[in-house]
C-alpha cells in the first residue's frame, strides 16, 4: 500500500468511474484497474461494487476513503508547511464556493495583498465543499447553506434578506409584501437542486405544506433577473441582487412573509488544516469585505 495507490483509490471513488479516475491521474485505465484489485487484495474486502462496467464504492470502501483521505490531507499540509517554511514560491490559495461571483470583491483585495499567489477555484455545490475540504483539494468553502461538522470551522460573513422578484405587471407586483401560501399556484424560476437558493424555497414552502412549481432550473444564477423579467416565472434573489439592478432593472420585488428569509455565507475550512500565511491572508480579506458583488 503506497501513495499511489491510495490517491488512484481516492480518485476512482470520487469519480465512481474507472475511465474518469485514469484521465485525472493521467494513466491508462488499465493500470488504475489493476491498482485497485491489488489494493483489494491487499485488504482482504472490497471496496466497490460492480455490476457490468459500472463501478459503485460500497460501505467498506466508503469508510477506508474517510480514512484515507484524512491522511493523504494530512501528507499535503505538511509538504505545504515545509515548502513554506523553505521559501519556496509564494505558495497557493485553493476556494470552492457555489458560485464565483461572489469571490471577485475579497479576490481583487488578495491579488494586491499577495499577487504572486496561484488562486485556484472551485464551482461547487454544498454537499461537494465538503468532500474537496476533506480531501484538501481547498482550503477554504463559502457557504450559502450550513456546513458544519467536528472537523470544521467557520465564520459568517454576511447574512442579508432574500427577496421575492416577479415580472413586471405581475399580479403581485403592486404589492409590499406576499405570504408564502399565496404563491402555490406560481411558476417559479429557480437553480437546480443542491443550491441555496432551491433549497430555501423548498424549505419555505415545506413549512406550509406545499411544493413549489419550478419551470425553469440551471446552475447559472446570475441569469435569473433575466429570466424572471421576461416572464418565465417568479423567483427568490437576495437583497445584493436588488442592490445590484436597482429598482428600474427588469423585475420587481417584494418581500416574503416568512421567518428566517435569508442567506448566510459563511467561510469554511477543516479544523485541523495547515493555513499558510497567504490563506490566513485571504481568510482575514474575506471577513473584512462583505462580497458586494455576490449573487
Amino acid at each position: 500500500m503506497d501513495l499511489l495507490s491510495l490517491r488512484c483509490f481516492q480518485a476512482v471513488a470520487r469519480h465512481q468511474h474507472i475511465s474518469r479516475a485514469a484521465e485525472e491521474l493521467r494513466v491508462a485505465q488499465p493500470s488504475v484497474s489493476r491498482t485497485i484489485i491489488r489494493l483489494e487484495a491487499e485488504l482482504g474486502t472490497p471496496l466497490f461494487d460492480r455490476q457490468g462496467r459500472r463501478i459503485r464504492l460500497n460501505e467498506r470502501g466508503a469508510a477506508f476513503l474517510a480514512r484515507v483521505e484524512r491522511a493523504l490531507a494530512e501528507l499535503d499540509d505538511a509538504r505545504r508547511e515545509l515548502a513554506d517554511a523553505a521559501g519556496a514560491g509564494p505558495g497557493r490559495v485553493a476556494v470552492a464556493a457555489e458560485t464565483l461571483l461572489q469571490l471577485s470583491g475579497v479576490l481583487s483585495a488578495f491579488r494586491a495583498l499577495r499577487p504572486g499567489v496561484k488562486v485556484r477555484l472551485f464551482q461547487a455545490p454544498v454537499d461537494s465543499m465538503r468532500q474537496h475540504l476533506r480531501s484538501a483539494e481547498v482550503d477554504f468553502a463559502i457557504a450559502s447553506q450550513p456546513l458544519a461538522g467536528p472537523e470544521l470551522r467557520s465564520v459568517e460573513l454576511v447574512r442579508e434578506e432574500v427577496w421575492l422578484a416577479v415580472p413586471p405587471g405581475h399580479r403581485l407586483a403592486g404589492r409590499e409584501r406576499v405570504a408564502v401560501a399565496e404563491l402555490a399556484a406560481e411558476d417559479f424560476v429557480s437553480t437546480r437542486a443542491g443550491h441555496w437558493q432551491r433549497a430555501l424555497l423548498e424549505r419555505l414552502f415545506a413549512r406550509e405544506g406545499l411544493t413549489p412549481r419550478v419551470v425553469c432550473e440551471g446552475d447559472e444564477a446570475a441569469a435569473t433577473p433575466g429570466l424572471i423579467g421576461a416572464g418565465l416565472g417568479i423567483g427568490l434573489m437576495p437583497a445584493v441582487a436588488r442592490r445590484a439592478l436597482g429598482d428600474d432593472g427588469p423585475v420587481t420585488w417584494l418581500r416574503l412573509d416568512a421567518p428566517d428569509c435569508h442567506r448566510t455565507l459563511t467561510l469554511v475550512w477543516r479544523k485541523d488544516a495547515y493555513l499558510s500565511p497567504a490563506a490566513r491572508d485571504f481568510r482575514r480579506l474575506a471577513e473584512e469585505h462583505l462580497m458586494p458583488d455576490a449573487l
